[in-house]
């Protein structure tokens, strides 16, 4: 999932928020790395979400993207670096999200964006990344169908 500028991105579904964040999606199996370098090339960055009515513009996004039943995994711009560690207490568990060209990205999150599909590797030596979960169907007892996942 990318965040984009303002040239749309070919071939691929694209929403905006009133608040300006765009978003599109791209169904390609790749690595966080590629799939960085592949919004880098839409002159965008990978996807970072930093209030509730823009996480719910993506998952709709998502949703229509893969209409399939099976869970999925989208890469967004959500890392720890190999220098950061596991934060239980924080929404975020110490990931940040990272941004494109030294753009400014917010890295506190409301408390309700901190859903964890699984909850991240402790640890405080290794850079990882995390993307965002989503099954078809609502979570059991009704809860929503989404969450981060390294």
């Amino acid at each position: 999932a990318c965040a984009q500028g303002w040239l749309p991105p070919s071939q691929a579904a694209l929403r905006c928020h009133s608040t300006g964040a765009c978003f599109s999606v791209h169904l390609v199996d790749s690595s966080y790395a590629d799939a960085r370098s592949a919004c880098g090339s839409r002159r965008g960055s990978l996807a970072w979400v930093s209030s509730e009515p823009e996480l719910r513009l993506l998952l709709g996004l998502l949703a229509e993207a893969a209409a399939g039943p099976a869970p999925s995994l989208f890469w967004v711009g959500l890392r720890r670096n190999a220098s950061a560690c596991t934060y239980a207490e924080r929404p975020l568990r110490g990931f940040s999200w990272e941004g494109a060209g030294g753009e400014a990205v917010p890295q506190e999150v409301p408390a309700a964006l901190g859903r964890w599909a699984k909850e991240p590797m402790v640890s405080c030596t290794t850079l990882r990344c995390a993307g965002l979960y989503q099954t078809p169907a609502a979570a059991p007892g009704g809860g929503p169908n989404w969450g981060w996942k390294e």
